[in-house]
């Protein structure tokens, strides 16, 4: 979790100050500030999970913007040149490695949607992408609701949502425009234009106008929410997200030498475009939003509204069973379940319960 954004409370009590509870005056130091030192030592120990999905047509680029992202060959790209049939139907890929940097691991699972948005028909072609987030939910559910449970049940739930918007330069579709409507209710949603180097500066200013006009229309609410900001620090950082969402950003994993320092960049007869500059695109903010400054945010978004939302209506659709309190039946969900969307709306501030990552 970040320090800037998540400062821990110096009060011993998690309560608010009120004239019944005053503040306690300590004496001399105590020694709290070494809880900070105890998370971290476990949490190296424990090592973090996060599992993120790429959503767009093919072509797109987005086993290249995986690999650039964590600077290593997570997802293998197909050669170019390299005719790969197109697949008949939708089809879910998902890799998971483990990432080290520093002593720091990252279990991460990469999930690829081939497929998606490239037939003629594509009615209903999120049903898979819906019904394999909400199994994922279902997976947790089942795992938590247990007599007995796992000391740490395992996390394949979507943390984030890469959506890969073509760079037509016009607006979005009307397949884009169906599907986040019903994507953002149940995954944390970040919209990007895809191979955004073939656009002028103009062209990719108005395209970005547009979609951000596209979703304020029709209510697509992507990350990071405006309802989410729970102090001023957090609206000021994220308005200037939201004031740059789409990313425009361009993919590379091979480095160029470029004034005697190598770079990560695309090599084209113009000149190199360096991904991490910011002059040629925007991928450094892409990359800070997702692992340097919002990654625990994304998770525990997913954990205590997506997640919760799926949880409270499945256990309403339950019944209680005399067997003592809190116990639960349950049934596995239908795979009508699994793709319906899910309206419900819970209060973030109800449930925020991070420290259960440690």
């Amino acid at each position: 979790m970040d320090p800037l954004r998540r400062s821990p409370s110096p009060c011993l009590s998690s309560r608010p100050s009120s004239p019944s509870t005053p503040p306690c005056e300590m004496l001399g130091p105590v020694g709290i500030e070494a809880v900070l030192d105890q998370l971290k030592i476990k949490a190296m120990k424990m090592g973090f999970e996060f599992n993120i999905m790429v959503v767009g047509q093919s072509g797109l680029g987005k086993s290249t913007m995986v690999n650039t992202l964590f600077k290593s060959k997570v997802w293998k790209s197909n050669p170019p040149g390299l005719g790969v049939p197109t697949p008949q139907t939708l089809q879910l890929h998902s890799l998971t490695h483990v990432i080290e940097e520093k002593g720091v691991k990252l279990k991460l699972t990469v999930t690829d949607t081939p497929g998606f948005g490239d037939q003629i028909n594509n009615d209903n072609c999120w049903d898979p992408i819906l019904g394999y987030i909400n199994e994922q939910y279902e997976q947790y559910l089942q795992e938590e609701i247990l007599i007995t449970r796992q000391r740490h049940i395992p996390d394949t739930r979507v943390h984030c949502c890469v959506y890969f918007v073509p760079p037509t330069g016009h607006c979005l579709r009307p397949l884009d425009i169906e599907f986040l409507q019903r994507l953002c209710r149940t995954v944390n949603v970040v919209p990007v234009i895809a191979r955004a180097d073939s656009l002028t500066m103009e062209e990719r200013e108005t395209f970005r106008r547009r979609i951000q006009q596209n979703l304020r229309t029709h209510c697509i609410d992507v990350y990071p929410q405006m309802c989410f900001d729970e102090d001023i620090n957090d609206k000021i950082l994220n308005s200037k997200l939201r004031d740059r969402i789409p990313f425009a950003v361009v993919g590379a994993d091979q480095e160029h030498l470029v004034n005697g320092r190598c770079v990560l960049g695309r090599k084209t007869k113009w000149g190199i475009i360096e991904v991490e500059n910011m002059a040629h695109c925007e991928f450094p903010l892409l990359r800070d939003l997702l692992i340097r400054s919002h990654l625990q945010d994304l998770k525990d978004i997913t954990h205590n509204i997506h997640y919760e939302n799926y949880r409270v209506i499945r256990l309403n659709e339950s019944h209680l069973l005399p067997r003592g309190p809190g116990w639960v039946n349950l049934a596995p969900a239908s795979p009508g379940q699994l793709t319906t969307p899910r309206t419900f709306k819970v209060c973030r501030g109800a449930h925020d319960d991070s420290d259960d990552e440690f």
